[in-house]
């Protein structure tokens, strides 16, 4: 913003340059219709005009000179072959290191108007590039996680590279400006000389021609001598021409000399004439101008023209001239009304920054579109010419103001929620941490829904900084991808073990189908057995196929049960061994099942011991010839054997249960 003001500043200091040199030419051709009439008066007779002016040099009534480069004098010398002057547009599209590489050109040559305005253009639009590069490198560190107070700068080698460049070019100005003193101080000698020996010569009694030779080279050396300092310019011009036109009356020269340099005279008038009326048709109307003054410098040098002819061709250049001056005003005139709009633009600008409602901006989506706004405003402003220059600074610093007070108060919110925001990072690393320690877990069911619910802990946490929050993100669900990673490989290799036992139990059932009938009952009982072992040894088959299979297994065992008559007991505990190995995982929650099951047993077997134990007491108090006695102690006894039968099979589930465990 800094760099964008003094910019601004630099652009409002020309224009006022320019608006200076506005007025004087219309002065100039004022006073140049003065002059030539005086001249007319006082010197009819004269055959050689006082025409020989230096470029810098006027007469008193006439305004001061308008500063320009040195080498104005003599343009075409200053000029190196082969270098042509850039157009601003054309340089604006440069990138650093092609404006380097022009100023490396050109602050070498020869110094000229053209040269200096081409290395001026170049500063500007290196350092446009270079505040553009210095607010994106700005974004981007805050965008880090800085503050704006905290950003520097990185440094650049080509913004050295052009401050040396420009440090080349200032000392060479340095150094010709000191070496054009001295030249102008020569001159001021040299012009004195001069002006003595016309003094001279005035006195001189000496041959008519040898005298006029001796002046027409005292008018060369006049001519010669060109710029002196300023302070004396008036004066000396004035002495010079005192002297000069004091010489032609002495000499008396005859009229048809005086004619032919009248006519001479003309001819360079009527050019002059030309000249300025083409300038019409320049585009660059400051151009226009400035060349106009140069043209009013060479008609001031020229001499009279025949009187009868003097206003005419005066009016001439004068009303070409005012064309141009006329353009000029225009110029600037719509310079300042196009200021007065964008100070409008600018002063508006400033009203939506300050007009922001702090009390309505409470969450991060808020300041973010908010701070979106007042960017677009930023860039808006910089769309936006120059104001006027005594409003400049005034309207730059209260649109600045208004930013910080924003950047300001979007900073207070955020130091506000960094508490907030540093214990959210704690709790999402202590998410971390418990998922780090879950990870490895192949307690699938149960570890799947702690990470479960880890992750919705996780969102119900507010944000953490961005400097943290990608970081703290990619480890938490680092851990839980890796879990649920070895949760699907595990799966999916125990489909593949599952659909093997399908195809197993499947030849288990055949095997048990095609058991030979003929074969004696204890030696189909043990094939039977040793299938049924296999069978339960056998591990899980898919789900859905789980129902199927078991019926088809159950309807092949209970076929040869029926067929070799095996007892209940038997049956029941074969029944037990299979639903015992569905649920024989080998997992914590198999294994609770297990036990949950042996202590279930366990309770059943208490249970039966006591009721056997109750029938064995009763029993002794009956009696065999007591009435009835005999039935009841048969049904009592045959309730003892069946409950024995029963403890007896518990017994051996428990054992069963107990092998499972072994293994």
């Amino acid at each position: 913003m800094n760099k964008l003001l003094e910019s601004e500043n630099i652009a409002n200091e020309n224009i006022s340059e320019e608006n200076k040199t506005a007025d004087p030419a219309v002065e100039t051709i004022s006073n140049e219709k003065v002059t030539n009439e005086e001249l007319s008066e006082e010197i009819a007779s004269v055959t050689e005009p006082v025409a020989n002016v230096p470029v810098n040099e006027t007469v008193v009534s006439e305004i001061p000179a308008v500063e320009e480069p040195i080498a104005d004098e003599n343009a075409d010398s200053s000029e190196e072959p082969g270098i042509e002057p850039v157009d601003k547009k054309e340089i604006d599209q440069w990138d650093k290191s092609r404006i380097i590489e022009r100023l490396d050109e050109i602050v070498h040559l020869d110094i000229n108007e053209k040269i200096k305005n081409e290395i001026e253009v170049c500063k500007q639009a290196f350092y446009k590039i270079k505040k553009i590069e210095t607010e994106e490198a700005e974004k981007a560190f805050i965008a880090q996680g800085g503050t704006k107070e905290d950003f520097k700068p990185e440094p650049d080698e080509a913004e050295d590279k052009v401050k040396e460049l420009l440090a080349v070019f200032r000392d060479k100005k340095v150094s010709l400006t000191a070496q054009t003193e001295k030249i102008k101080e020569r001159n001021l000698a040299t012009k004195k000389q001069i002006i003595e020996k016309l003094k001279e010569l005035i006195e001189s009694k000496d041959d008519f021609y040898r005298v006029y030779n001796e002046f027409r080279k005292l008018q060369q050396q006049w001519k010669e001598a060109k710029q002196i300092p300023e302070s004396a310019v008036n004066d000396l011009w004035k002495e010079y021409q005192h002297y000069s036109e004091k010489f032609y009356d002495l000499l008396k020269i005859n009229n048809e000399m005086r004619d032919y340099d009248f006519k001479k005279n003309l001819e360079l008038k009527q050019a002059l004439c030309e000249a300025v009326e083409k300038l019409d048709n320049e585009k660059d109307v400051v151009s226009a101008f400035y060349q106009l003054q140069k043209l009013h410098q060479e008609w001031r040098e020229i001499g009279p023209v025949a009187k009868e002819l003097r206003e005419e061709i005066w009016s001439r250049f004068k009303k070409a001239s005012s064309v141009i001056n006329k353009k000029h005003q225009e110029h600037f005139e719509s310079l300042r009304l196009l200021e007065q709009r964008n100070l409008e633009e600018k002063t508006a600008l400033c009203a939506e920054v300050e007009a922001i409602d702090y009390s309505k901006l409470t969450t991060f989506k808020d300041w973010d579109e908010q701070h979106k706004q007042v960017l677009d405003f930023q860039e808006k402003w910089k769309t936006i010419g120059f104001a006027p220059k005594k409003n400049n600074v005034k309207i730059f610093e209260r649109f600045r103001t208004a930013c910080d007070v924003f950047f300001r108060n979007k900073s207070d919110f955020y130091k506000n929620i960094k508490e907030t925001m540093d214990v959210n990072l704690e709790k999402k690393k202590a998410l971390c941490e418990k998922a780090e320690a879950l990870k490895n877990d192949e307690n699938w069911k149960e570890t799947t829904d702690q990470m479960i619910a880890l992750q919705k802990e996780w969102r119900s946490i507010g944000p953490v900084s961005r400097k943290h929050s990608d970081v703290i993100w990619k480890r938490f669900i680092s851990a839980c991808d890796y879990f649920f990673e070895q949760k699907n490989k595990h799966f999916s290799s125990q489909k593949t073990e599952e659909v093997d036992n399908l195809k197993k139990k499947k030849e288990i059932i055949e095997k048990i189908n095609s058991i030979d009938t003929n074969l004696p009952t204890a030696e189909a009982v043990a094939i039977i057995r040793d299938l049924i072992t296999e069978w339960n040894r056998t591990g899980f088959v898919p789900f859905r196929e789980k129902d199927k299979i078991h019926k088809e297994y159950r309807k092949a065992v209970d076929k040869h049960f029926d067929r070799l008559k095996l007892d209940e007991s038997e049956r029941r505990l074969q029944t037990f061994k299979s639903n015992l190995s569905d649920i024989s995982h080998g997992d914590e929650k198999s294994k609770n099942k297990l036990l949950n099951e042996r202590d279930k047993l366990m309770r059943t077997y208490e249970r039966l011991k006591s009721d056997i134990q109750t029938y064995e007491n009763n029993i002794g108090f009956l009696s065999v010839s007591s009435k009835g006695g005999g039935g009841l102690m048969k049904e009592m006894n045959r309730k003892i054997n069946s409950l024995k039968e029963e403890l007896n099979l518990i017994v051996k589930k428990i054992e069963v249960i107990d092998e499972n465990f072994e293994k």
